[in-house]
């Protein structure tokens, strides 16, 4: 029998919430998702020191998406490894970590379209300038299905749970089925009350795969997401709470298909709205969140319905 793992959660502060990370305290020491440029000195490495623990000798430095808010410290805290730890990212978002234009561009070609703000690009390349603190490769790319070696007899198995991003992963330690996922599983999201993902049908099937096959022991989030009614359910839920949380998110999703494909079908209307031309669904889920708060996850994720009615039509 495996022996179990301490796990302790790392908050750091920024905007309107902290940002989670986890130190996984294993012969070869991990950290899962890294914050922003400065998560590193002011959160992380405090943090370990109180737990008798150095952030220099940490080894493994997994992320699970490359959003700026998960990934944006990799560079702060590779270096204070003397840049010895391994810094693992899935394929598919590591175009994330080796250019901050990527997180701009990413803007431009979604969110821009949506929201009226003149002002917005300047302020994406400036937010990904101060908040990601150097571009540069991945030491390890995974696709889903490998296992890492933490030391002894601690082990890591990677998942691709794609959806909130190309490239989320699923960390499952192994030792504990406790189940790192960062942002894949959104419930009715965070400070903006709204899941953001970009892949509909992606993200579907991934919260049904970590239900049904990871059945986590286990589930910790990359922030302390909302259920429906309006009530965080904190970052580390235990076997049941993380049930209901996998639940909720598939529950919530059917929903907002069911209104955006009402919507879609009907045919989308630019309307004065904030929500705008998804005011129609807005008005059927009974959302009433800021709709222009960044990351904006109401158009995120709206859009991508959209992409996949569009495309779907084009074939017929």
């Amino acid at each position: 029998m495996s022996d179990h793992v301490d796990v302790h959660p790392l908050i750091s502060p920024w905007g309107r919430f902290g940002l989670y990370s986890y130190f996984i305290d294993s012969p070869e020491p991990a950290i899962v998702d890294t914050g922003i440029t400065t998560s590193p000195s002011e959160g992380m490495a405090p943090a370990l020191e109180e737990l008798g623990r150095r952030i220099e000798d940490v080894r493994w430095i997994l992320l699970t998406h490359g959003h700026i808010d998960h990934l944006g410290g990799a560079m702060a805290l590779w270096e204070m490894t003397g840049r010895k730890a391994e810094v693992v990212l899935h394929r598919a978002d590591a175009h994330l970590l080796r250019s901050r234009q990527a997180h701009v561009d990413l803007y431009s070609a979604v969110r821009a379209q949506y929201l009226d703000n003149p002002d917005a690009i300047a302020h994406q390349t400036t937010t990904a300038k101060q908040a990601i603190s150097g571009e540069f490769e991945p030491t390890r790319l995974v696709d889903g299905g490998e296992a890492l070696s933490l030391g002894g007899d601690v082990t890591i198995s990677v998942h691709s749970i794609p959806g909130h991003t190309a490239g989320s992963v699923a960390y499952v330690l192994d030792n504990n089925r406790d189940v790192f996922v960062g942002d894949a599983v959104q419930i009715h999201g965070a400070a903006n009350g709204f899941p953001g993902y970009e892949d509909p049908d992606a993200y579907r099937t991934s919260l049904e795969y970590v239900r049904d096959r990871l059945s986590p022991e286990r589930l910790f989030l990359g922030h302390p997401y909302r259920g429906t009614d309006g009530v965080p359910y904190g970052v580390e839920l235990d076997a049941a709470a993380a049930r209901r949380a996998l639940d909720e998110s598939l529950e919530i999703e059917q929903r907002i298909r069911v209104a955006a494909t009402r919507a879609l079908t009907a045919g989308l209307v630019d309307t004065a709205s904030a929500y705008s031309p998804f005011e129609a669904v807005a008005t059927e889920l009974g959302y009433t969140g800021d709709p222009t708060l960044e990351p904006s996850p109401f158009f995120t994720t709206l859009h991508g319905y959209r992409a996949d009615w569009e495309a779907r039509a084009s074939h017929d």
